[in-house]
């Protein structure tokens, strides 16, 4: 029965995943998320909003700080752990 569960499941999460791959737009197409206008105003406006002089720096500790530090956090998290189960 165990089988037969675990199958169904994995053929279940195969199809949802075939059905959202069918929904992506096509590589290169205009409409993707990726062609917005985010990208062109954090280039053209980074200096004057932020004050910084890098565009990189601006969008990192600026525009995605508090992104930035969520994966400090995790990052920290992650080695705190593995010190702690490499000392014992």
């Amino acid at each position: 029965m165990r089988i037969v569960l675990g199958s169904v499941t994995l053929l279940l999460i195969g199809v949802l995943l075939l059905l959202v791959v069918q929904e992506m737009p096509t590589f290169g197409s205009p409409d993707n998320p990726v062609h917005n206008e985010v990208a062109s105003r954090y280039i053209e406006q980074a200096v004057e909003e932020t004050g910084a002089l890098n565009a990189v720096t601006a969008i990192i500790t600026d525009y995605r700080a508090f992104d930035t530090l969520g994966e400090v956090t995790v990052l920290l998290t992650a080695i705190a752990a593995m010190v702690a189960v490499l000392r014992c």
